[in-house]
């Protein structure tokens, strides 16, 4: 019997009761229990882990802004808070809003480095946060607004930017090419040609400049060591794009000492000051464009002609030849809202209601995986550009679990 006050307790095999002081004994002496697999680890987690993972977890949509200042050819400046990721396009359009310019895609964002008198083009898709983080501390760098009329004529009329004694194509191409062939051919990863000629470089580290023939091929830029011989084993490299940005040079032989008025440099990411700058002229103007949009087509490729039809995109029946700003009757019959005041009111200037649409949409705009895609709701109903928000809006309510693949107003109801 079980003593009064104590319930009854079963002693293990063996008959011997476990002693009373078995806790209090040193680790050694405790028999461990073996591990068993968890089969489901995804739901247990540490009283300092979240339950879900990091990947089911949404990604945060706060966008942080910031003011950047952009200078016009009279050299007067304003400045503008924009989303950190805005791009060199978006910029320009904001700007052509809010002064009443005419926008006939030649505005232009450029970079201007002072201190060493090189200036580019900003690449439309270019984030502008980005290039700005390649400023040194004590670097009085600036941005300017200015037409570019050029910057995208090479689709157009390619045979005046590449000429014939600078080409040189495979053996297995044929040797008449077309203008749309060519083109064909700079953005074909497998088939680029190649552009050859001579050019000044400035030696490392020296004051003197070197009269070089050189090659641009896909792999990067190369001179050769022995005339104009293109065997591998005369070609020594020279530098690669991929981490650099191309600049032209805007005062002539001034600071360079280069021996001819058309100078153009690569300028690495990141780099620490005028030391590491890779440095040439050509003989002439034609030469110098011809190099310098090769390049610009090698880097980025399909990208550039992306950015050159993108103001034509969505446009049915439209070329970049024979656009028109035109306005629908049903667009005109539209009025334009404030709501973000206690009462709405009709933004009756027409200015400012662009003004706020462009607004708006660089709001509406966000980026999962390196894709950019517009939302109203933090990311549930996804869409590739403003015109299949808008047009969805219209015609439905709530949200969607997936993104939009094609034009509302194409698909048959």
């Amino acid at each position: 019997m079980a003593a009064p006050g104590r319930s009854p307790c079963l002693a293990p095999p063996g008959g011997a009761l476990p002693p009373p002081d078995r806790r209090k004994k040193k680790d050694a002496n405790i028999l461990e229990i073996p591990s068993i697999p968890n089969p489901f680890p995804e739901l247990c987690c540490s009283p300092f882990a979240s339950v879900l993972s990091a990947s089911l977890l949404p990604k945060a949509t706060s966008r942080k802004k910031q003011v950047i200042k952009v200078y016009s050819e009279d050299d007067t400046s304003r400045a503008l808070e924009v989303p950190s990721d805005i791009t060199a396009r978006d910029v320009c359009q904001l700007l052509i809003l809010k002064n009443h310019y005419i926008d006939d895609h030649s505005w232009t964002l450029f970079e201007q480095l002072t201190h060493t008198g090189l200036g580019r083009a900003i690449e439309d898709h270019e984030l502008v946060m980005e290039v700005q983080s390649n400023w040194g501390m004590e670097e009085e760098n600036r941005l300017y607004f200015k037409k570019y009329y050029a910057k995208y004529e090479f689709f157009k009329n390619p045979v005046s930017f590449f000429p014939d004694h600078m080409m040189s194509f495979s053996s297995e191409t044929n040797a008449a090419i077309s203008h749309s062939g060519m083109l064909q051919m700079f953005l074909n990863s497998s088939t680029y040609p190649e552009i050859h000629g001579y050019l000044h470089a400035k030696e490392q580290g020296k004051k003197s400049w070197k009269k070089l023939y050189f090659l641009l091929r896909r792999s990067g830029l190369y001179f050769s060591t022995k005339g104009t011989s293109k065997e591998p084993r005369h070609l020594q490299f020279f530098c690669e794009f991929s981490n650099s940005d191309m600049y032209m040079s805007l005062t002539g032989k001034k600071i360079s000492g280069a021996p001819t008025n058309y100078g153009f440099c690569f300028k690495p990411n990141k780099s620490g000051g005028t030391r590491d700058l890779k440095q040439l002229c050509a003989d002439d103007e034609q030469s110098r464009t011809c190099w310098m949009t090769a390049v610009r087509l090698l880097k980025y490729g399909m990208q550039l002609y992306q950015n050159y039809m993108q103001p034509y995109q969505g446009r049915s029946g439209c070329s970049p030849l024979t656009i028109t700003p035109m306005r629908s009757i049903s667009e005109n019959s539209l009025v334009a809202m404030d709501f973000s005041g206690h009462r709405s009111r009709i933004i009756e200037n027409p200015t400012e209601a662009l003004s706020v649409a462009v607004e708006e949409g660089l709001a509406w705009r966000l980026e999962d995986d390196g894709k950019l895609f517009y939302t109203l709701d933090d990311g549930h109903t996804r869409f590739t550009d403003l015109i299949q928000l808008v047009e969805f809006y219209q015609l439905n309510k709530g949200v969607l679990p997936c993104k939009l693949k094609h034009y509302c107003a194409r698909i048959a109801v």
